[in-house]
Formats: structure tokens, sequence, C-alpha cells
């Protein structure tokens, strides 16, 4: 089984995927940490602001490592951005029906009341260094574009509208 969290910056994908491996003993593949691998290796040129090259980079990769997972019967948690929206075009039947797919979206009630508390935990279980890129419009707009996902069924949308309740977000990551 294959438990894929993405979901726009700040949302909580890392902390959730944390909360799920503790449960399930899985391992996790964090796509943010491979990303600065690459990065900081010198094995690309992209900085971490090269969204889109970022993802046709990181996607085949994270894409055949959760094959081969899949193929040798392991279960595996992946967690980031870099998920392309046609994502499944790229999996036979064989391997989706192995992979659960959930996306993170704060609604705008939530940014909109909540942006100073987004803001003071945005590092829970990173260290980010200088966060003041991420503005409420920002997440207003990254947000919204996960959203389209999720209506498009690309992705199981887990919706942080009134409050933030890990224990919420973590039973919507149902695997029995």
């Amino acid at each position: 089984m294959i438990i894929l969290i993405t979901g726009a910056t700040h949302t909580g994908k890392t902390l959730l995927a944390q909360k799920v491996i503790e449960r399930r003993s899985y391992p996790c593949l964090s796509v943010d940490l491979l990303k600065m691998g690459l990065i900081r290796s010198g094995n690309t040129h992209l900085t971490p602001e090269d969204d889109d090259g970022l993802e046709a980079l990181l996607w085949p990769i994270v894409r055949e490592m959760m094959k081969t997972a899949i193929e040798n019967e392991q279960h595996l948690v992946v967690e980031g951005g870099y998920v392309p929206r046609n994502w499944k075009d790229d999996l036979a039947d064989d391997y989706l029906k192995e992979i659960r797919a959930f996306c993170l979206v704060m609604s705008r009630k939530y940014i909109e009341n909540h942006f100073a508390d987004i803001r003071q935990y945005a590092c829970a279980m990173e260290q980010r260094r200088d966060d003041s890129w991420c503005t409420k419009d920002f997440l207003l707009a990254e947000n919204a574009r996960y959203a389209v996902m999720c209506d498009n069924n690309v992705f199981q949308r887990i919706l942080i509208d009134a409050t933030y309740d890990m224990e919420q977000l973590q039973a919507a990551v149902r695997l029995d």
C-alpha cells in the first residue's frame, strides 16, 4: 500500500505523514528531502523556487519508487508537493489500486481566520529559515489550485476548514 499525501505549502503534509508512519510503522519518502538532496548535491541547477521544473524532475523518480515498492509488496508513505495533476495517467490500474492519494486543502475561511496560526506552526516538523514569501494571498491561491485537483477526483480531499485537528486528519487517512 502506498499512501500519497500532497497539498499546498503549510497544510501539514509532513506532520500528517509522521503521524501515519508512527501509527503504521511504514517507511516514508519525503519529496522535499529528495528535492533538497538533488539541489544541494549539485545534481540539478534548479532552485527551491523552480516548482514546475522540480515537478518535472522529481515526479518520474517518485513514481518509479512507488511502483517498485508496490512490486515488492512494500508499504510506503510518500509526502510532499511536486505531484502533477495528471499523476494517475502515468500508472497502470494494477498500481493505482495499491495507492491511496490524499490532498490537504485549507479553506479560504480557515486561511483568512487562522493565517497567524499557520505561520506560527510552520516549523512544527521542519525548520523554515525564511518564510517571508508565505503570504495570505499566496496560500489562498495555492489552496485553491489544490482544491481544483481534488475536484477532478485526482486525490481524496482532506479539508481543513473550521479548526486544525490532527486527530481528524489522521482519521481521514483510513487504511482499514
